[in-house]
């Protein structure tokens, strides 16, 4: 028997079918599977926005627990009188004493502000307050008309620069200007990482952060 060329030549595979369309049935598995995805999605984003309206007041008061506000009308008025932001008060308050008006420091500092004893004589005799005595700093409205004074001052002497102010108001101002004449600082010194003192670094970052945190938690209340 003769075998011809065309009998030898190997079968052709069948073609396979890409992009076949899905069936009915698969059509309908899919689309009910998208509905499924849109449903958890849509029930998580409830659940999600719930918990968080349910859990927001108490995320306001740890908010507000951490940036306490007593005094402030006192407060206001002082920094109003020297013309110093309220809020900067605050934030050293919160940072000197917590606004607990009994404190005392290893060092002497007294009050809410924590102001020593013979910083606080100082104040007295510039103010020309005949009344001071040393008891009385630990008494909330004079505490704090002193140490928004000498708030008001540091900003003065350090030609409104708020970092070496805060600086100096705790390491003391002598110290502060001993820095800038070794350093080369100017009164636009804004790098606080290069203050020498750890303990004043993080103490002028503190405040200044605190600030901007009562403004975003107080301000917009007496806007309203």
């Amino acid at each position: 028997m003769r075998l011809t060329i065309k009998a030898l030549k190997p079968k052709r595979k069948p073609k396979k079918l890409n992009g076949k369309r899905p069936g009915r049935r698969e059509k309908r598995r899919q689309e009910r599977w998208s509905s499924i995805k849109y449903a958890l999605i849509f029930s998580l984003a409830a659940a999600l926005i719930g918990a968080y309206m349910y859990f927001l007041p108490f995320f306001e008061h740890q908010y507000r627990s951490s940036a306490p506000y007593p005094f402030y009308l006192t407060i206001e008025r002082e920094a109003a009188r020297r013309g110093v932001d309220e809020y900067l008060v605050a934030a050293v308050i919160n940072n000197e004493s917590k606004f607990r008006q009994r404190v005392s420091s290893h060092r002497g500092a007294v009050g809410l502000m924590q102001l020593m004893p013979e910083t606080a004589q100082w104040i007295a005799h510039k103010l020309e307050d005949k009344s001071y005595r040393e008891e009385r700093l630990w008494e909330p409205e004079l505490n704090i008309r002193y140490g928004t004074w000498y708030i008001a001052y540091l900003l003065e002497l350090f030609e409104g620069n708020e970092a070496l102010a805060l600086a100096a108001y705790n390491a003391g101002a002598a110290v502060v200007h001993e820095w800038m004449e070794n350093d080369g600082w100017s009164d636009r010194f804004a790098e606080g990482e290069k203050i020498p003192y750890g303990e004043t670094r993080h103490y002028v970052k503190s405040v200044l952060s605190d600030r901007e945190r009562y403004k975003r938690l107080y301000a917009p209340q007496k806007n309203k």
